[in-house]
């Protein structure tokens, strides 16, 4: 089985002076405003493209975290995962640093790191990213 995902962007004008909003058709956020300034200056209450795909970094990470932990039998309490994604205008997205910090009882900060790495390399948009931007991952517990 499949499911296919929709995001939906209208925008106005050129890209410096124009504006748009971008929306999910499962209605589960948005319209959110989005402008050239908001992805290339400061966000200023918008989003921008990158900051979408963090968020979409971190949801994924944490829920391959929290299967990788699960199959080992150390299921999580808790995950507080950061995906931070860097935009260099002229350039484009140059990495992502993802880092988490986990509630696992039973589990050793060397165990936790190996579940870390093993979720950043099974995470797929990790794999999507995969030979166009480094992605780094750090990890520890609470």
């Amino acid at each position: 089985m499949s499911l296919k995902s929709i995001g939906r962007t209208h925008w106005d004008g050129d890209l410096i002076t124009g504006s748009g909003e971008t929306s999910f058709d499962s209605g589960a956020a948005g319209p959110l405003a989005i402008t050239w300034k908001a992805r290339s200056e400061d966000h200023g209450g918008l989003t921008s493209p990158e900051e979408l795909i963090a968020s979409a970094h971190a949801s994924c990470f944490a829920m391959s975290l929290a299967s990788t932990l699960a199959k080992a039998d150390t299921p999580p309490t808790s995950l507080d995962t950061q995906a931070t994604v860097t935009f260099v205008p002229g350039t484009g997205i140059t990495e992502v640093e993802l880092s988490v910090v986990g509630n696992v009882p039973g589990v050793d900060e060397s165990a936790f790191l190996e579940a870390v790495n093993t979720a950043k390399d099974n995470c797929p948009v990790s794999r999507a990213l995969k030979g166009n931007v480094e992605v780094s991952v750090s990890g520890s517990l609470v």
